[in-house]
């Protein structure tokens, strides 16, 4: 069985108005791109910016609060509509899906949860995710304003699954703040996606905490951006040891070098990114079919290992028969 274990169902408006790609994906396009290159199941949740925000804002890329908002409470139309779209508009994909929620942990968070204990009642989700970086929403807000999504992922025992970042630039999704917080939450557990952008300091903490997984979303364009040396990813000196040039060479490293730690992941549809940045045109582009390509270059044990065995141990599922 191959586990996808980060996709992304829905629009982003800020990535549509602003002119960035990718900005949409639905379910069915998902399942049969996946599902035709061999995908089994799909960890999947909503798009990035939520319509909490100030839409008039996102055509010239600025995140800000107030003026033109569709509600008051983050992501409650967004994870609605992800339910929505996998329970009642196409059931026949309902058992192969296992939704995850997204938070903001700095907005309006009572609202947030009580949302989503509303939520619960209603649809099944298996997990908790946050990209804080595109919404400027500090990380480190899990401990005070936002400490009620750690509160409900121990409550409902679901796992967090963080965006990560190692850039400078990025103050909101720091790897080193995201291990910090689990390693001050041993009983909740945790995925820094992007493998901490190959920062070897970070991967090996990862290793080393019981309650701490990395994904490797979107592998192929992190490798380009390895080869190109990209501000995105660990300078030289941090970078785990490896050919980037070869995405699957990479894939058997960190399989070896993690064993029980690396979880494998696509992040459709943003295994390709471009936008214009600082007046430059920034385009990095590969496929689904690719991703699964440098997966599948890998002996077959190590396959089922990083593409399920270790994702199960994350998801920790009450009722395994949903794997069935």
């Amino acid at each position: 069985m191959i586990i996808d274990c980060h996709n992304h169902v829905g629009v982003d408006v800020l990535f549509y108005l602003h002119g960035d790609f990718p900005y949409a994906q639905h379910l069915v396009s998902m399942v049969e791109e996946g599902g035709a290159h061999g995908v089994d199941r799909w960890i999947v949740f909503p798009f990035v910016s939520h319509m909490a925000l100030d839409a008039s804002g996102f055509l010239t890329h600025e995140v800000r609060e107030g003026g033109m908002q569709l509600t008051q409470v983050p992501y409650a139309l967004e994870n609605r509509r992800l339910m929505k779209e996998i329970y009642d508009l196409f059931p026949e994909y309902a058992p192969r899906m296992l939704p995850f929620i997204m938070v903001d942990p700095m907005r309006n968070p009572a609202a947030q949860a009580e949302e989503l204990r509303r939520l619960r009642q209603e649809y099944a989700f298996y997990g908790i995710k946050m990209q804080t970086t595109i919404l400027q929403s500090d990380i480190k807000h899990l401990r005070d304003r936002g400490k009620v999504f750690l509160e409900l992922a121990e409550e409902w025992d679901l796992p967090l699954l963080i965006h990560s970042s190692v850039a400078k630039s990025d103050l909101w999704a720091q790897a080193s703040d995201i291990l910090d917080i689990a390693e001050e939450n041993p009983q909740i557990r945790f995925c820094l996606a992007h493998s901490c952008r190959f920062d070897k300091e970070c991967l090996d903490r990862v290793n080393a905490l019981p309650n701490t997984w990395f994904d490797n979303s979107a592998h192929c364009i992190h490798c380009e951006g390895a080869v190109k040396d990209m501000p995105f990813i660990a300078p030289r000196d941090r970078r785990f040891d490896s050919d980037y040039s070869d995405p699957a060479r990479v894939i058997a490293d960190l399989a070896a070098a993690y064993p029980t730690k690396f979880m494998w992941g696509s992040d459709s549809p943003f295994y390709s990114y471009a936008a214009e940045i600082d007046q430059e045109i920034v385009r990095l582009i590969c496929t689904y079919e690719k991703e699964l390509t440098a997966l599948k270059k890998n002996p077959p044990d190590v396959v089922q290992r990083i593409a399920e065995t270790n994702t199960r141990a994350y998801l920790k599922l009450k009722d395994e028969s949903i794997l069935a």
